[in-house]
């Protein structure tokens, strides 16, 4: 198994010949690594020489990029101890699939994965891009003295919708068919309160059945990787069996 493990490609290499940093590099892929909960609130980092001869860069790299992460409130450092992920992060599962799946897709179509990302960086930071919808536009409203804690209340469960819905996609398989769900209408109006609340508890419903499910069926399987795990679980894999 060690012999094996010896074998894999670092994921934590870095190209010097590219045109990001290598700094940037790595950064980002610490932050990837956080983000999707692959490194959780409250694990230990490798320390910096440790990552230094992992990514093939100097100790300083290390230790701005750590610095940097800090700075940003993802990590925490600790006297003697070493650099953990902070507490509180609250890590987005769905970002990998959704990054994959762009991934594969931008593959299919014979588009390098730096052109993809080009693009997408160039398409969030236009005026007015994805702009939040849970927001509200003037159309949203029809009584223009509805008191604003209403409005409020109806935001945040449109918030409240939009991150179960998100995370219900990442259980394609598990979606239980024969729950009750909230009634759909066929043309655009505005929904309130008591709607978006039955849609909240039909959604936590839902996800909590797909979650159970989703355990089952880990707990069926076991702990073996499958030989297609994600990139950033070999990442960690990678990681773990060298600590």
């Amino acid at each position: 198994m060690a012999q094996k493990a010896a074998h894999e490609p670092n994921p934590f290499a870095i190209d010097p010949s590219d045109e990001l940093p290598v700094g940037l590099q790595l950064t980002w892929r610490l932050r990837a690594l956080i983000a999707t909960g692959r490194l959780a609130s409250g694990e230990r980092l490798p320390s910096f020489r440790r990552l230094a001869d992992w990514a093939g860069v100097n100790v300083n790299t290390v230790r701005a990029v750590y610095a940097g992460l800090e700075r940003e409130g993802l990590v925490v450092s600790r006297h003697g101890q070493g650099t953990f992920v902070a507490d509180g992060i609250e890590a987005a599962t769905q970002l990998e699939e959704i990054a994959t799946d762009a991934l594969r897709r931008a593959r299919e179509a014979g588009i390098s994965p730096r052109e993809l990302a080009i693009v997408a960086s160039a398409c969030a930071g236009m005026p007015g891009a994805f702009e939040d919808e849970a927001a509200g536009s003037p159309a949203d409203f029809p009584d223009i003295a509805e008191e604003s804690e209403a409005i409020e209340v109806r935001r945040e469960l449109r918030r409240q919708i939009a991150r179960l819905e998100a995370e219900l996609a990442t259980y394609p398989a598990e979606v239980p068919r024969d729950l009750p769900t909230a009634p759909r209408r066929a043309t655009g109006h505005v929904a309130g309160v008591e709607e978006l609340e039955r849609t909240r508890d039909t959604l936590i419903a839902q996800l909590s059945a797909a979650q159970q499910a989703a355990e089952e069926r880990a707990r069926k399987a076991g702990r073996e990787r499958r030989r297609d795990a994600s990139p950033l679980e070999q990442a960690m894999s990678w990681w773990r069996h060298r600590l």
